[in-house]
């Protein structure tokens, strides 16, 4: 019986393995994207924990100068250093964005290779097919013109 050998089985390979590449570029992004979005979110609640302060400090009955204007800078750091971050995630998401596009043009390549072998193993499958069917007949034909 033959065997099927897809003749572009190398590029096959070679789009599965760039395919992997991309899932591998895809999970960093991802992960550098959460961690800044996790960084931004502790810069969040240190602001919270500043503007407590502060209000503490202004509801106190001997109000501290000092500490006053302590956290009144410490929030307006906090504020410059949130929309620092805020710059720093929406440039994660991006590049989050591109990897998934890249990725998903890789997948559509690999896939495209896939239909490919498929079709060519289904043309392999109607040629056996084809050819079984011409040696049965010649059997059929030398068998009936024998008993003649």
């Amino acid at each position: 019986m033959a065997k099927f050998i897809y003749r572009m089985q190398n590029i096959l390979n070679l789009k599965q393995m760039l395919e992997s590449q991309e899932k591998a570029e895809f999970a960093l992004a991802a992960a550098r994207e959460s961690e800044e979005r996790r960084k931004l979110s502790a810069l969040f609640i240190r602001k919270s924990d500043y503007e407590k302060s502060l209000a503490i400090s202004l509801d106190s009955d001997q109000i501290d100068l000092k500490e006053v204007n302590f956290y009144r800078d410490a929030v307006r750091t906090i504020k410059s250093m949130i929309r620092d971050q805020m710059f720093e995630v929406k440039k994660a998401q991006q590049a989050l964005d591109m990897e998934r596009e890249k990725l998903d043009l890789a997948m559509k390549e690999r896939k495209t290779q896939e239909k490919l072998k498929e079709k060519a193993f289904d043309s392999f499958k109607q040629e056996l097919a084809s050819t079984e069917n011409k040696i049965n007949d010649e059997l059929t034909s030398y068998r009936y013109s024998g008993r003649n």
